[in-house]
């Protein structure tokens, strides 16, 4: 009987011992890793076109390098404003093409500096794709309302060197001089709306 008991005890001994050295191995903090950290990737984010524009190139993307603007009578007019017309020209050696809405805007200030608010697009016009041979034209109607018809502290009018033009699909722009134009500066005034290209 006596070495029953002491088995007993010595059992519950070894286990009272197992259980402390238990706890006392979760009471004890993992040590701080001592070599480098692990590198984490960053994502930057892809810059956003600013170009006011319509579309993606299409194929045959005429190249804003070998384009060339001028302004040309329109179709007139309604009252208090004008309508002029934008004419592109095809100046490289080959043929290309030309899709949608040019971007235009006023510029001033003899550096290329836009005044005022993009012009807006009239989408009840046709868009074909227009084919320029070169020398070659395509064309799109430009209204551009008077700035005198605003009070002069909403509109803030100044007089323009003209227009800063994106062709369809581009973001490189062209300027097409026109020093005949006001704009009004202050951006929540729209002066000018233009059409869809088409064949010149």
């Amino acid at each position: 009987m006596t070495g029953n008991r002491t088995l007993r005890a010595a059992s519950a001994s070894a286990v009272a011992v197992t259980f402390a050295l238990a706890l006392a191995g979760c009471a004890t903090p993992s040590p701080s890793p001592t070599g480098s950290p692990s590198a984490s990737t960053t994502t930057t984010p892809r810059p956003t076109s600013t170009a006011t524009t319509t579309a993606t190139p299409i194929d045959g993307q005429c190249d804003t390098g070998d384009l060339s603007g001028t302004i040309g009578r329109g179709g007139g007019g309604a009252a208090g404003s004008v309508e002029v017309t934008l004419v592109l020209t095809n100046n490289g050696s080959g043929e290309c093409s030309l899709q949608g809405w040019p971007g235009v805007s006023f510029v001033g200030d003899g550096n290329g500096t836009q005044l005022g608010a993009a012009a807006e697009f009239d989408r009840s016009t046709p868009h074909p794709t227009v084919v320029l041979q070169p020398g070659g034209t395509a064309q799109a109607p430009l209204r551009i309302t008077q700035a005198l018809n605003y009070p002069e502290a909403d509109c803030q009018p100044k007089q323009a060197d003209g227009f800063r033009v994106y062709p369809p699909g581009s973001t490189e722009s062209l300027f097409v001089k026109d020093a005949n134009v006001t704009a009004c500066t202050k951006d929540s005034v729209t002066l000018l709306t233009v059409g869809a290209l088409v064949a010149g």
